[in-house]
C-alpha cells in the first residue's frame, strides 16, 4: 500500500499492532523512549484471560477500594496528593463504577477478549511458540466464604456468556495442585485462559517484525508534533524528524503526556504493578492462578515462578515500595506454604505502569482533533489479554474494512 504509518509505543499493544499492518503492506515505524523491556508489557502476569470480563469499574471494587486505598500494604492503593487528573479520573471512575454501567461494558468487554484469545492461537501457529504458550486454564483460589459465594455467581454469570469454569472444592484443587495450604477452601477453574511468558512474547514480536522489514526508532523521546490543516505531518524527537501519514499512539501509561503536546486531554492514570521471578524452583506450581483476597497472580514458567500483583496510583515513577512487595510475597506463601522461596532480593523485583481507563475499557479508535490520529491505550491489566484484538481492529479500521466486532464502547472521545 506504501502508506508511512508511525506508531509510538513498542508495547505489546504497539508491537501486535505493527503486526497485523504488516501483514497489509504498510511501511511502519515504532519509536519508544526506551527499549521493549522497560514498560508494563515486559514483566507482568502473562495472563491471557477471557474470564476477566467484568470491567476494573465495578461497585465491587468500589467498595473494596475504599477499605484499601490509603493502604500502602493492601492490593489497591492510593498515594494522597492533590492532583488535578487524578481527581477528574477518579470521579470519573466513581460515576462509571455502577451497576447500570457495568452491565453495559460487560458485552463489549467479553467481545474483545474472545477475540483476543482466538487470535493468540493463530499468533502461536504463525510465529510458533517461542514464548510458551500453555493452554492450561487459570484457577481463582478463595479462603473465606463470601469470595466463594462472589466467585459462584461470577462463574455462572461467565457460563453464560460461554466462558468454561469448573468449580473445584478444596480437595478437588489439592489433587491438582499439592502445594495448596489447607485452608483455601475452593476454586474456579476457568479452562479457557491460558498464559506465556510475556518478555519472550516482546522478543519473538520484535524478531518477527524486524524480518518482515519494521523499523524501529528505540531509546528516543517525542518531543512534539508538527501539524497543519489538521493534520499530523511529522513526529519530532531528540533524535530527529520522522514524518507520517497516519500516526498511532500506543505509548500505555504516558498517552496523556502524548496528547497533551496535540492539546487532546486524555482521562488515564497510571496503575503500578510488581512483579518478582524465581529460577529453578523446585516443585514449582503446576497451575497459574489468582489469589482473590489478596489479588497476587502466580504463574508457573517451567523451572521458574512469577508472582505478582498490586495496583498502586501514585503518579508516573519507578520507586518501589517495599511494603507492596512484602503483601505479594506474604500471600503467595499463605497460599502456598510449601513453597520454597525466600524474600526476593530488590534487584529481583519489577515494576510497571498500567494504563487506566475511569471505565475499564480501552481506548481504540480514531480521535477527531486530527485527521490521521489513531489512539489505543488504556488497556489497563489487560494489555496481553486484549493486545492481539487491538491490533486486529486497528488494521481494520485504518484499512476501511469492516472491524470484527462493534467498536463503539472503545471510543476514544467518550469521555
Amino acid at each position: 500500500m506504501g502508506k508511512q504509518i508511525t506508531i509510538i509505543g513498542a508495547g505489546v499493544i504497539g508491537l501486535c499492532t505493527a503486526y497485523y499492518l504488516q501483514k497489509e503492506g504498510y511501511e511502519i515505524l515504532i519509536i519508544d523512549k526506551g527499549n521493549i523491556t522497560d514498560g508494563a508489557s515486559f514483566g507482568n502476569a502473562g495472563f491471557i484471560s477471557p474470564s476477566h470480563f467484568i470491567p476494573l469499574a465495578s461497585p465491587a471494587i468500589v467498595g473494596k477500594a475504599l477499605r484499601w486505598m490509603l493502604n500502602a500494604s493492601s492490593p489497591f492503593y492510593v498515594k494522597p496528593r492533590l492532583d488535578r487528573d487524578l481527581i477528574r479520573w477518579a470521579m470519573t471512575f466513581w460515576k462509571s463504577a455502577n451497576v447500570r454501567t457495568m452491565k453495559r461494558n460487560i458485552p463489549p468487554l467479553h467481545e474483545i477478549l474472545q477475540l483476543s484469545r482466538r487470535l493468540m492461537d493463530e499468533m502461536k501457529d504463525d510465529m510458533g511458540n517461542g514464548f510458551r504458550m500453555e493452554e492450561k486454564g487459570c484457577l481463582n483460589l478463595y479462603k473465606q466464604v463470601s469470595t466463594g459465594n462472589h466467585e459462584y455467581k461470577l462463574s455462572k454469570e461467565a457460563a453464560g456468556l460461554g466462558v468454561e469454569t469448573k468449580i473445584l472444592s478444596s480437595s478437588e484443587i489439592q489433587q491438582i495442585e499439592p502445594l495448596i495450604a489447607p485452608d483455601v477452601l475452593g476454586g474456579v477453574l476457568y479452562t479457557d485462559d491460558c498464559h506465556l511468558h510475556p518478555g519472550d512474547f516482546m522478543h519473538e514480536l520484535e524478531k518477527y517484525l524486524l524480518r518482515k522489514g519494521v523499523q524501529f526508532q528505540l531509546n528516543t523521546t517525542v518531543t512534539g508534533f508538527e501539524t497543519k490543516h489538521q493534520k499530523i505531518e511529522t513526529v519530532l524527537t531528540d533524535d530527529g524528524v520522522f514524518s507520517c501519514d497516519e500516526l498511532i499512539i500506543a505509548a500505555g501509561a504516558w498517552l496523556p503526556e502524548l496528547t497533551r503536546k496535540l492539546n487532546i486531554d486524555m482521562l488515564l492514570q497510571a496503575g503500578k504493578g510488581y512483579s518478582m521471578t524465581y529460577l529453578d524452583v523446585k516443585n514449582n506450581l503446576r497451575y497459574p492462578s489468582i489469589l482473590l483476597e489478596r489479588r497476587v497472580a502466580m504463574t508457573p514458567l517451567g523451572n521458574a515462578l512469577r508472582m505478582g500483583g498490586t495496583m498502586e496510583i501514585s503518579g508516573i515513577n519507578r520507586k518501589i515500595l517495599p511494603k507492596r512487595v512484602a503483601a505479594i510475597y506474604n500471600a503467595a506463601k499463605e497460599y502456598y506454604p510449601g513453597l520454597e522461596v525466600g524474600f526476593p532480593e530488590p534487584n529481583r523485583v519489577w515494576r510497571g505502569l498500567r494504563p487506566l481507563s475511569p471505565d475499564g475499557l480501552p481506548y481504540i479508535g480514531r480521535h477527531g482533533a486530527f485527521g490521521n490520529l489513531f489512539l489505543s491505550g488504556g488497556h489497563s491489566m489487560m494489555g496481553l489479554s486484549l493486545a492481539a484484538a487491538t491490533g486486529q481492529l486497528t488494521e481494520q479500521i485504518l484499512s476501511g474494512k469492516k472491524t470484527a466486532i462493534d467498536m463503539k464502547a472503545f471510543d476514544p472521545e467518550r469521555f
